[in-house]
């Protein structure tokens, strides 16, 4: 059987105060949900490089 010491002792980390969020952090939540990404998700699967740099430019 080993013997462990224990040097020291854990201490949690101190959290901050919990506050409802700013008005200036709403607005950016807002701005953020708005935008779109140009490009569609997904996987895409092309012929050739050309059929892929001819979508890469319309988007």
């Amino acid at each position: 059987m080993m013997i462990r010491r224990t040097i020291g002792r854990c201490t949690q980390r101190p959290i901050g105060a919990v506050a409802p969020p700013s008005p200036a952090e709403i607005a950016w939540r807002e701005a953020m949900a708005q935008t779109r990404t140009r490009v569609p998700k997904g996987v895409f699967r092309y012929p050739t490089h050309e059929a892929a740099n001819a979508d890469w430019e319309k988007w």
